[in-house]
């Protein structure tokens, strides 16, 4: 439907609820009858597993080790209203490095022409958010990508691991590496999650692109093995991946974001204790935000 396959990166630390936000929008997106592909580039291999019903799906880095050719079918299995998807996967535990399994799949894809053959609207590439490791930062730094996006919610770990993101952007996008989108804010609960949020967006030069608060809807769908989309597609949380899915891919604003310091990110979070233990209608929230820090 759209004139150029557009590729879109979605980041997010471990377990902060990026492969429901991507496979979601992914299902949001197919439903509108786009083309798309899901490429799940965490090791524990399991991004598009609520898009093919739990099914288990061979690995692309599972498919090469004994070095026999590989074709598409092998590796890809069509998933929910046409998604093409397709996990990377990892290294043996305890062996290797855990972005390999990007570097394989993205070459292998390539050289299958894939995105030739299958002519995609939109590529989401599902990434943890450890940019530590330099094989998750291919998708920003290989100028794979149009634009990235980061899946965090109010807690100190998930916003530290979007700065990390940042920084890592804000690296490579002068030299043509992906640039950030914006900040996808999932499983919101606490009264001052969008406000604490909204203030780190404002403060690295960057906005919130939707707000996802935390329903049992979502954990329902999951346990079916589905999308939100899939399992309650009259549901306010579909509409709101729905609303989610069009202003990501339409999107055309983007930047460099301008990650804080380490000091001046934690000072950000100490000012933000202090304002939060003001109210004490959330003392006890605010005590297990700061000791989790």
């Amino acid at each position: 439907m759209s004139q150029r396959t557009q590729h879109i990166a979605i980041y997010g630390k471990g377990g902060i609820g990026k492969s429901t936000t991507t496979s979601n929008i992914a299902a949001a997106l197919a439903e509108a009858g786009y083309r798309v592909v899901q490429i799940g580039c965490d090791p524990k291999s399991d991004s598009t597993v609520t898009l093919r019903g739990g099914n288990y799906l061979p690995t692309v880095l599972d498919s090469t080790r004994d070095g026999g050719r590989v074709r598409l079918e092998d590796i890809s299995v069509v998933g929910f209203k046409g998604v093409l998807c397709v996990e990377a996967g990892g290294p043996v535990p305890g062996v290797g490095c855990a972005g390999r399994g990007i570097n394989a799949a993205i070459t292998l894809l390539q050289e299958l022409r894939l995105f030739e053959d299958f002519k995609p609207d939109v590529v989401l590439y599902d990434v943890l958010g450890d940019v530590v490791c330099g094989g998750f930062a291919v998708p920003i730094r290989e100028g794979l990508t149009d634009r990235v996006y980061v899946v965090s919610s109010s807690d100190f770990m998930a916003i530290y691991a979007a700065n990390n993101l940042f920084k890592a952007i804000n690296k490579y996008a002068p030299s043509g590496g992906a640039r950030l989108g914006g900040v996808i804010a999932n499983g919101l609960v606490a009264p001052y999650a969008r406000a604490l949020v909204d203030d780190f967006a404002g403060q690295t030069g960057t906005r919130v692109v939707e707000y996802v608060p935390r329903s049992p809807v979502v954990a329902q769908a999951e346990l079916y093995g589905q999308t939100v989309i899939e399992a309650s597609p009259a549901s306010a949380h579909a509409e709101l991946y729905r609303a989610l899915a069009r202003a990501v891919l339409g999107d055309v604003e983007a930047v460099i974001p301008k990650p804080l310091s380490v000091n001046d990110l934690r000072n950000w979070a100490r000012k933000w204790g202090d304002l939060i233990l003001k109210d004490e209608q959330i003392v006890a929230p605010a005590t297990a935000v700061l000791s989790a820090a």
